[in-house]
């Protein structure tokens, strides 16, 4: 009876022991781990070579075209990227910020790149931006913006880098990554214009790159490439942006566009008449 006794006060008393622990215990949370790699992410992606494919364009100098386009938030005191065909010209670019409002924009146009910035007084919540990524063939990216002048997105695969040899006006030779479209909002059909300006984001919701062209037939993508985004934007980007809260997949992009575009951190872009 004795024994018995014994290992009943032991037994309470480690119990006493473990509920004392656990009620000192720091409750310490780690951020989620970022998404596991795809099976088809292949090698990084080497610099720009000689031997890369180029694509001859030809920009005849015509009157500016108004055209609808979209642009994302680099700095909460309104600052913003566009593509630079997208307001090249235009008299009064502005920005939609919902209820049929918008709000006016002066432009700067980057000499190098398909790039342009507007700037605003005082804007949103910004992108978090990388301008020298680790890009390998294969990784995924997202693309939210306003195809066909409507709400869309579109998620794509790196496939390697090219080069954009425009004639005409604004001639140069223009390095940029292509991408192969892999899924498109629902019902969304034919061409993507007005996706032009869009970020294209990774899989943390970063900005890699402004979406700048498309090639139906071939079902590509193409956007900028580091060696001119990061300098047409330096100094910019709010270096506090964090990245999103959750990652990025196949699962949510649709849902993760539709916040952004409701928060303005993706705009829709227009030329307002002179």
């Amino acid at each position: 009876m004795s024994r018995l006794t014994d290992w009943a006060f032991y037994g309470l008393l480690s119990l006493a022991i473990l509920i004392w622990a656990l009620d000192r215990r720091e409750e310490v949370f780690t951020p989620p781990p970022p998404p596991e790699p795809d099976e088809v992410e292949g090698a990084l992606l080497g610099p720009i070579t000689p031997f890369d494919p180029a694509i001859t364009l030809n920009a005849p100098d015509i009157p500016f075209q108004p055209a609808s386009g979209t642009a994302f938030s680099v700095a909460g005191e309104g600052r913003w990227v566009t593509a630079r065909h997208v307001v090249e010209g235009c008299p009064r670019p502005a920005l939609m910020v919902g209820g049929g409002r918008a709000v006016a924009a002066s432009v700067r146009i980057a000499p190098r790149a398909d790039v342009a910035v507007l700037i605003t007084e005082g804007g949103p919540e910004p992108l978090a931006v990388v301008t020298a990524p680790e890009l390998r063939k294969g990784q995924r990216g997202f693309h939210p913006g306003y195809p066909q002048g409507r709400a869309g997105e579109v998620t794509s695969r790196l496939l390697g880098r090219e080069t954009f040899r425009v004639r005409g006006r604004g001639q140069r030779d223009e390095p940029v990554l292509a991408w192969a479209e892999v899924g498109r909002t629902s019902g969304l059909k034919g061409t993507l214009s007005g996706l032009s300006g869009a970020p294209v984001l990774d899989r943390q919701g970063r900005v890699l790159g402004v979406t700048i062209a498309e090639a139906p037939r071939r079902g590509r993508i193409y956007t900028t490439a580091p060696d001119t985004f990061g300098p047409a934007i330096r100094g910019m980007p709010d270096r506090d942006a964090r990245p999103l809260e959750e990652p990025v997949t196949l699962a949510n992009y649709g849902r993760v566009a539709d916040a952004l575009r409701r928060d303005l951190r993706v705009a829709q872009v227009i030329c307002l008449s002179a």
